[in-house]
């Protein structure tokens, strides 16, 4: 986990009960969900076998070692865990030398919470040497710490993330906001008690008790993400 965290300053802002955001990445910053697909259909091509696409909904949003298993129990794939995550790590390095786009909303969302100096962290279950690759291209200087699912204990839909990122930042995870964009990333923030912003990317995502749908990023800002705790001032 890397970090720069800097001091707490939203707790009285304008009396706002926001104390951090964390962002998850895959998906809510940038628009690789469908990348990851293509590159976990692609490897297992080349290994002889073929995707089935209805599967693409249980792999999105989860940690390697959950995606990568099933689909090699799925297929029956004659290759191990760790060959094939490195594989699928590769290729997807590969893809995003190319082209690596933004979703819509999160370089302006980004800028604006830096401007009123808002912790932010971003949160993925990605692994180090991916977050890594993208940190440069969303901005590392916007985060106050990111958090990799190869570095917790357990990754999404576990709490231990988001517990994680609000621990290294020094807030509370009940006055954090969580922006997310599958139901994997939701469970793991609503676990550990955060108010979650759901941007669905894949698959359908209903609204429910601490949790916003919203159709894109377009929609959020700072007013926004302070108005969700509104319940704790």
């Amino acid at each position: 986990m890397t970090s720069t965290v800097p001091a707490l300053g939203t707790l009285t802002a304008e009396g706002s009960a926001l104390q951090a955001v964390l962002l998850d990445m895959d998906g809510t910053l940038v628009d690789t969900e469908g990348f990851w697909w293509d590159v976990e259909t692609e490897v297992f091509a080349s290994l002889g076998h073929t995707l089935d696409d209805a599967w693409r909904h249980i792999v999105v949003g989860g940690p390697m070692t959950r995606s990568a298993g099933f689909l090699i129990e799925a297929t029956g794939a004659d290759i191990g865990l760790d060959e094939l995550t490195v594989r699928l790590n590769d290729a997807f390095e590969s893809r995003i030398d190319h082209a690596l786009p933004l979703m819509p909303g999160a370089a302006r969302l980004l800028a604006e919470l830096a401007e009123h100096e808002i912790p932010t962290a971003l949160v993925s279950a990605s692994h180090r040497r991916i977050i890594d690759r993208v940190l440069p291209v969303l901005g590392a200087e916007y985060f106050a710490l990111s958090v990799a699912g190869d570095e917790v204990p357990r990754t999404k839909p576990h709490p231990d993330p988001y517990l994680a990122a609000a621990a290294g930042l020094g807030a509370d995870p009940v006055r954090c906001a969580v922006v997310e964009d599958t139901v994997t990333g939701v469970t793991a923030a609503e676990a550990a008690g955060c108010q979650v912003v759901a941007v669905p990317s894949v698959g359908p995502i209903t609204p429910a008790a601490r949790r916003t749908v919203v159709p894109s990023l377009d929609v959020v800002d700072l007013p926004f993400l302070r108005g969700l705790m509104t319940d704790l001032r």
